[in-house]
């Protein structure tokens, strides 16, 4: 396994306990993702997708096996000490958005500085660049319901990437976007990661996974396949 990599994950297994049956989410799980990787994680209902991402979320802890973060161990953290590598290493992007409805952009965007302990001088010219590197420039003082769903996915998107974490981390993000605005969205997250940003998709759509360079499809907790986009969907248009 590459011990450059990233993430380095081992032999993940992740077993729960449903009355008297055991479910095995994940049986057995070995990858890695380098920096400035594309990946899309798929896979059909119960397959373990939405485990292993929880998992590379520091949402979840594994049952068995090793989970390597950009050099640290974390599959036997506690929780406390969770929540600090994935406010630092993890940016989040959910299909409902989660934003906060009552605060602006901007006050949406510093969320992750005001728990890592920045200036409020400091966090709002990082939250403010971060915007407008989303294009959002001029919506900083708007509040989400006054945003488009596309507008919307944006802040998310400039809240995951504000901290500078190591993996940007997106589960299912064009999910509730029209098709043109879910085709704005991954022309995005093309430019963020030509930018040199390393990007993880968990999508059950296709048109969704090949946008990245490389799919992993998995299928009853184990890794059915790995392999390279030969033809990724190439975004080249200006962000609009």
């Amino acid at each position: 396994m590459n011990s450059q990599a990233i993430i380095r994950i081992q032999n993940l297994k992740r077993f729960y306990k449903m009355g008297e049956t055991i479910v095995r989410a994940l049986n057995g799980v070995t990858f890695s993702v380098d920096k400035n990787e594309y990946i899309a994680i798929m896979g059909p209902s119960g397959s373990g997708k939405s485990t292993l991402m929880n998992i590379i979320g520091c949402l979840d802890t594994p049952t068995e096996g090793e989970y390597i973060l950009n050099n640290q161990k974390v599959s036997d953290l506690e929780d406390s000490e969770l929540a600090e590598v994935r406010n630092r290493e993890i940016g989040f992007v959910f299909q409902t958005f989660n934003l906060l409805p009552r605060t602006d952009c901007l006050a949406n965007v510093e969320l992750p500085l005001i728990y890592s302990g920045m200036k409020s001088s400091e966090r709002r010219k990082k939250a403010t660049a971060t915007l407008e590197k989303v294009g959002l420039g001029d919506r900083i003082d708007h509040k989400p319901n006054e945003l488009s769903g596309g507008q919307r996915q944006r802040v998310a998107i400039a809240r995951a990437l504000v901290n500078n974490p190591s993996i940007l981390l997106a589960d299912e993000p064009t999910g509730n976007l029209d098709s043109k605005t879910g085709d704005e969205i991954m022309l995005l997250f093309e430019e963020l990661y030509r930018a040199g940003n390393t990007i993880i998709v968990v999508t059950h759509e296709q048109e969704v996974a090949e946008h990245a360079r490389r799919i992993v499809r998995l299928r009853d907790g184990l890794i059915e396949s790995d392999e390279k986009v030969t033809s990724p969907v190439l975004a080249t248009s200006q962000v609009v």
